[in-house]
């Protein structure tokens, strides 16, 4: 009897310490996604928005954009190779977020301030991530709003 005891014993700490391994899992996805994110700000700052975005976006990325239907895979592309970057800084920090327990897919949310030569906006994002094959993290769904500045207090 004691001996089936302790086996059992044995057999829930060894559960136990495969779930906390998975949530270990996850907790890193959920970091390395975050990373990513804050990697993909500094590089749209140091780099140009269209290189950033172009690096870090899923061939099939979908860009959802204030007064725009969905734009999707190449003509996502399209649309990000044909801004003039050189007018306008764009900078953001992932504030929240989470992953799924597979620790493939994820968002990230915050707020991003756009520079340009004559004003400023503020404005909320979301972005939905998917981990590649590779081990990267690249976005599949990327939206924004405009219009913060008229709630933020200077």
């Amino acid at each position: 009897m004691k001996l089936i005891l302790c086996f059992g014993v044995l057999i829930c700490f060894s559960c136990k310490n495969l779930s906390f391994r998975k949530e270990d899992e996850r907790i890193n996805a959920l970091n390395s996604m975050q990373q990513t994110d804050s990697d993909f700000s500094e590089s749209a700052a140091a780099n140009g928005f269209r290189k950033a975005f172009l690096e870090y976006m899923d061939e099939d990325g979908i860009l959802l954009r204030d007064k725009h239907h969905p734009i999707m895979g190449g003509d996502a592309i399209k649309y990000i190779s044909s801004i003039n970057d050189s007018t306008f800084k764009l900078e953001w920090e992932p504030q929240g977020g989470d992953v799924a327990k597979s620790g493939d897919l994820g968002y990230t949310y915050g707020e991003y301030t756009l520079y340009n030569d004559s004003a400023v906006q503020k404005g909320t994002y979301v972005t939905i991530w998917r981990k590649q094959e590779n081990g990267k993290w690249k976005f599949v769904v990327d939206a924004s709003t405009q219009g913060l500045e008229d709630l933020i207090q200077e």
